[in-house]
C-alpha cells in the first residue's frame, strides 16, 4: 500500500509494523480526536478467502474478549479494493521486544510485565479462547495514568476458540515460545499452551535469552546468577514439557510473579529450642538475615539423643522430638527414637501447604526400604527414584513434586551400606518448591549407640 493518507474516515501518520498477512498504521481519529491502530489486510492474501476469514476472525475473537488487558477493537471495514481492515487502540509504548533491545530487565519489572501479559492471557481464556502465539512482540506497551507500563495482549491471528483447539490443529507458534503439544500438527491444545509461552517471555526478560527447545531449557539462574530460586522454580514449572506438570492455568502463574514480584517477606528473627530429655532447653537466637539462611545449618537431635541430622538454619523453627511408632507406616509398632522439624509443624501433614522441615526416625524390624518403595503421594507428580552411596548409609529414594501446594517431598529409606540389617532410618523431607540438598540432608544423618 503507497501514498494511503486515509482509511475510512482515519487520517494515516505512519506505519507501525508489518506481519505476515497485513500491515498495522498509526493513524488519528479526526472524529474522536484520539491515535488510534488499523490493520489492514495485505495486498498479496486478499484473493485467498481463508486468509481473508482468519483475518477476519482476529478482529471478532479481540472484540470477543472484551478485556482492558486484550486490544480492544473500534471499528471494521473494506477498502474500496475489498481489502478488510479494523481499527483498534494505539498503545503507545512499543512492545516488549523493543524493551528487550537493551538486554535483560530488572527482576522485578519482568516478573511484574510478565504477570501483566498473564492475565491478558487469562481473560482470553475466560472468553473461551487461547492464543497460541504469545512472544514479546504481540504483547504491547502502553502508558497508564500513573505513568507505569500496562500490558495489553494482541495478534490474535493464530488464536482458536478453545473448543476448536482441543481437536485436530495445525502446528503453530514461534521457535522458543512454542510448547511441546503446539509443534506437530494434530496434537489438541488448551490453556497451558498459553503458560508455556508465559513462561519463555518470563524466561526471555528475566535473562535476555530465548529458552532454548522444550526440555532442553538452560535453568534461568545459570544465565542470571543470583536469581532468586523462587523466580527459577516459577519459570521452569511453566516451561515443563508435560503440560500436567505446569501452572495449572494464566492466573496461577500472575499470582505466583506478583508474589515474586513484591519482594521477600520480612524476616523475623527466631529462637529455636532444642528438646532433651523432654525439658526446654533455649538454644541460640538465631538472625537469619545475617547467618544467611541458604548455607547455615542446624544439628537437631531427639529427645534421647540417638538420632541426629543436620538441616537448613531456616527449618529449625519447630521440633517435636518425643519419637515415633512405625506401625503408623505399617511397619512392626513400638516406641522408637525420632524427631519432625519444620519452619511450620502445623502445616506439615497438608501437601497442600507450603513447609520446610524432615523427619527422622528410626526403625526396628521389617524393611526400611520396602516401605519407601510402597508408598505414593496422589496429588503430586512422582518424579522416580534413586539410589543413594553416601559415606554413613545406603539409601532408597523416591521424589515428588508439584505437590497440591507447589512444593515436593522425598521419601528415603537409609541402610548401612555394608548390607548389615541394622540401624535403619526412615526420613522424609518436604519442601516448598522443588527437592533441593536432598544428599547432604540424607548424609547428615547420624544414628548413637
Amino acid at each position: 500500500m503507497h501514498s494511503v493518507e486515509r482509511i475510512g474516515r482515519y487520517r494515516i501518520e505512519r506505519p507501525l509494523g508489518t506481519g505476515a498477512f497485513g500491515t498495522v498504521w498509526l493513524a488519528h481519529d479526526d472524529t474522536l480526536d484520539a491515535p488510534v491502530a488499523v490493520k489492514v489486510l495485505a495486498d498479496n492474501w486478499s484473493h485467498r478467502l481463508d486468509v481473508r476469514e482468519r483475518f477476519l476472525s482476529e478482529a471478532r475473537l479481540l472484540r470477543r474478549a472484551g478485556s482492558r488487558r486484550v486490544v480492544q477493537v473500534y471499528d471494521i471495514g473494506e477498502l474500496p479494493d475489498g481489502r478488510p481492515y479494523f481499527v483498534m487502540e494505539y498503545a503507545d509504548g512499543g512492545t516488549l521486544a523493543d524493551l528487550l533491545d537493551d538486554g535483560p530487565l530488572p527482576v522485578a519489572e519482568a516478573l511484574r510485565l510478565t504477570a501483566l501479559a498473564a492475565r491478558g492471557a487469562d481473560a482470553l481464556h475466560e472468553a473461551g479462547i487461547v492464543h497460541r502465539d504469545i512472544k514479546p512482540s504481540n504483547l504491547l506497551l502502553r502508558t497508564g495514568p500513573d505513568g507505569t507500563r500496562q500490558v495489553l495482549l494482541a495478534d490474535l491471528g493464530l488464536a482458536k476458540t478453545l473448543a476448536e483447539a482441543s481437536g485436530l490443529t495445525l502446528a503453530a507458534g514461534s521457535a522458543g515460545y512454542r510448547p511441546p503439544e503446539q509443534a506437530e500438527p494434530g496434537a489438541g491444545i488448551d490453556a497451558r499452551a498459553d503458560v508455556y509461552s508465559l513462561g519463555a517471555v518470563g524466561y526471555h526478560l528475566v535473562t535476555g535469552a530465548v529458552p532454548g527447545a522444550p526440555g532442553k531449557v538452560v535453568r534461568p539462574d545459570r544465565l542470571r546468577p543470583g536469581l532468586d530460586p523462587g523466580v527459577r522454580r516459577a519459570l521452569t514449572r511453566a516451561l515443563r514439557p508435560d503440560r500436567e506438570r505446569r501452572w495449572p492455568d494464566a492466573r496461577a502463574l500472575a499470582e505466583e510473579l506478583e508474589r515474586l514480584a513484591s519482594g521477600p517477606r520480612p524476616r523475623r528473627r527466631h529462637r529455636v529450642l532444642v528438646l532433651v530429655s523432654g525439658l526446654a532447653v533455649a538454644g541460640v537466637t538465631l538472625a537469619l538475615m545475617d547467618r544467611g539462611s541458604a548455607s547455615a545449618e542446624l544439628r537437631v537431635a531427639d529427645a534421647t539423643g540417638r538420632v541426629t541430622a543436620e538441616v537448613p538454619v531456616g527449618w529449625g523453627r519447630q521440633l517435636r522430638d518425643s519419637g515415633w511408632d512405625p506401625g503408623t507406616l505399617g511397619l512392626p509398632a513400638g516406641h522408637r527414637p525420632g524427631f519432625v522439624v519444620a519452619d511450620d509443624l502445623a502445616k506439615w501433614q497438608d501437601l497442600g501447604a507450603d513447609v520446610n522441615g524432615v523427619f527422622v526416625g528410626l526403625v526396628g524390624e521389617g524393611d526400611v526400604t520396602a516401605l519407601v518403595n510402597a508408598l505414593a503421594h496422589p496429588g503430586c507428580h512422582y518424579d522416580g527414584a534413586r539410589d543413594h552411596t553416601l559415606d554413613e548409609w545406603f539409601g532408597r529414594v523416591r521424589t515428588w513434586s508439584d505437590c497440591p501446594g507447589g512444593g515436593s517431598v522425598v521419601e528415603a529409606g537409609l541402610t548401612p551400606p555394608d548390607g548389615g540389617g541394622q540401624p535403619q532410618v526412615y526420613v522424609q523431607i518436604r519442601q516448598d518448591g522443588g527437592p533441593e540438598d536432598v544428599r547432604g540432608v540424607l548424609g547428615s544423618v547420624r544414628v548413637g549407640g
